[in-house]
């Protein structure tokens, strides 16, 4: 099987490219249908029971062998048609923000994707394709992507593709890296006007910590980032705090510079402690998700499909953002287009771009990215032949 170069042009046979859209089209109702409903009903990270098996429904009712509760994880599903020597993956998120809703639009995700796979569904095996769906829960936090790449979901697959609304159309998507960290500090309880010689301040241990970080900001790369909040420092102003907990974020442009920016935010927090006589705990409670890498070919497929599908012309954009589909692309060729469904007017994680996920201008990127995706498939198989 031949690598596929940069410059090969889309090759697939244009008479079987129409018959991909039509597909689409013809589905367009259900997918609609189906956005709304997991918009209607959101589900946070590792919850998303009813948002899976109401994609493996729609799949299952069009041919494909879905598996639920794929790789270990119950919201997870890996679907599968076709016996093409090629095997394209299209991935599917559907988890919400809490207490924001679908305010970074995967309900989108999910019908996009889906779109694609219905599309190509009646052709898989004429264009040489096998093509998987993977449901992937918890973008938000947790790192499903992640987990479901260690598990070996993406073993066999030569590409992999999946879309996301945004502000802005960007082909060439580029995110930060991103780590994160708990903390927690263990001190001794006193009484603040009795005996507080006895006390050990977890709060203050918490504080000289951030005041580190806040002069270590001052020497960071400029594409390094660290935030983060308390989420308990103490009951009562008369009690000198024997606990306190935090978590934080780190970011950096490149997966690389990640182990070098945690050891210096660790020290941080380690200075709290010895500055106050605490201990402190400093967990990973979830696997980094990698910088966003697009493989050029794979991506100059999406461009020509993509302006044939009728998107606006993308921009080019520095890394924004951090996803856990980064880490897929570390492992095998992989795109992750953005599709403009506000034109600047609100982003994710923002109440306004939960109402922008069910627009008119949001079930146009639905069908247009699900057509693009499907011939960026169909194209891709045929220059790998």
């Amino acid at each position: 099987m031949s690598p596929l170069n940069a410059s090969d042009p889309a090759v697939a046979d244009p008479g079987l490219k129409e018959a991909v859209r039509e597909r689409v089209l013809a589905h367009q109702g259900e997918l609609l249908a189906l956005s709304r409903r997991i918009h209607a009903h959101p589900e946070t990270a590792f919850e998303e029971h009813r948002a899976a098996e109401w994609c493996a429904e729609l799949l299952r009712a069009h041919g494909y062998a879905v598996s639920p509760g794929a790789h270990g994880l119950p919201t997870a599903f890996d679907a599968r048609l076709g016996s093409g020597p090629v095997t394209v993956a299209v991935v599917c998120e559907y988890d919400a923000l809490p207490g924001l809703g679908h305010a970074c639009g995967h309900n989108l995700i999910a019908a996009a994707g889906l779109g694609a796979a219905l599309g190509l569904a009646p052709h898989a095996d004429r264009l040489g394709l096998t093509v998987r769906v993977i449901g992937a829960p918890a973008e938000e936090r947790g790192a499903g992507k992640a987990l479901l790449l260690e598990a070996g979901a993406f073993e066999g697959v030569h590409a992999a593709m999946m879309v996301h609304p945004c502000p802005v159309e960007v082909a060439d998507f580029h995110s930060f890296a991103l780590g994160t960290l708990s903390v927690r500090y263990t001190g001794r309880a006193a009484h603040p006007s009795l005996n507080p010689h006895e006390g050990r301040n977890a709060a203050d241990a918490l504080t000289v910590a951030q005041v580190a970080l806040g002069l270590l900001r001052q020497q960071l790369p400029p594409h390094w980032r660290v935030h983060g909040i308390t989420t308990a420092a103490g009951t009562a102003p008369n009690l000198i705090p024997d606990s306190a907990t935090a978590e934080y974020e780190i970011r950096a442009s490149a997966a690389e510079d990640l182990a070098e920016l945690r050891a210096r935010v660790e020290d941080c927090f380690r200075a709290g402690a010895l500055a106050t006589g605490c201990e402190v705990e400093l967990n990973r409670p979830e696997p980094d998700y990698l910088d966003f890498r697009s493989d050029a070919g794979l991506l100059a497929l999406w461009r020509a499909n993509a302006a044939a599908a009728g998107r606006p012309e993308p921009v080019e954009s520095g890394p924004f953002a951090c996803t856990d589909m980064g880490n897929v692309s570390h492992a095998l060729p992989a795109i992750h287009p953005v599709l403009d469904i506000t034109g600047g007017a609100c982003g994710p994680h923002e109440a306004a771009f939960a109402e922008a996920a069910v627009s008119p201008e949001a079930d146009r990127a639905i069908v247009e990215g699900a057509v693009a995706m499907a011939w960026t498939a169909a194209d891709f198989a045929a220059a790998r032949r």
